[in-house]
């Protein structure tokens, strides 16, 4: 068996990293039982790091009222469309778990339009996609169909947001060529 390099970039070892980012390194290892290698690959420039995580803790764990679970639909259906294969995967087993269903990942990477998901998710993916693609041609109309959808102007505001973070992490992950671990493959089904 060959063993891929995680990234195209230097990879530091968690004895040299500054210690808050070797703390949430360890944290999540011991959370999980592997450390992700988005963690190691992006410890390479720790602001940045620091930065990337504020960002992501802000707007995927926060409380509202879109799901956990629909938060992880957007970086799936948006990672797909950007051919993010680190995304695909490591956030699909993410979804697969807080949606307490196997078969919703796949689903929501290939064609979401085909999940056996809610049209109100529908609609929530139809304009995440429209902001991760061609957010210059959101408009009134977009923010309109989604309030009839139930989602509030916040609510919106994270749609949007976590699509367009997720862009800047699937073009960071494609240039660095982040390798999914394999233990994503299996998580959740």
């Amino acid at each position: 068996m060959t063993t891929h390099p995680i990234s195209r970039f230097p990879v530091p070892r968690i004895e040299d990293l500054p210690k808050d980012i070797a703390e949430r390194i360890l944290a999540v290892q011991e959370k999980s039982g592997f450390i992700p290698n988005v963690f190691l690959v992006l410890a390479h420039r720790p602001d940045e790091f620091r930065a990337f995580f504020a960002y992501h803790d802000a707007l995927m764990d926060k409380p509202g009222n879109l799901t956990k679970a629909e938060r992880e639909m957007i970086v799936v259906a948006t990672s797909n469309a950007n051919q993010c294969q680190y995304c695909v995967v490591a956030h699909g087993a993410i979804l697969r778990i807080r949606a307490k269903d196997p078969l919703i990942a796949d689903q929501v990477a290939i064609n979401y339009r085909k999940a056996d998901i809610t049209p109100r998710q529908k609609a929530m993916l139809d304009f995440a996609m429209k902001v991760s693609a061609r957010a210059y041609e959101v408009d009134d109309e977009d923010m309109d169909m989604l309030k009839g959808h139930g989602f509030s102007e916040d609510d919106i505001w994270d749609i949007s947001a976590i699509a367009a973070f997720f862009g800047m992490s699937n073009r960071l992950a494609n240039v660095t060529s982040m390798r999914p671990n394999d233990e994503f493959y299996t998580l959740g089904r």
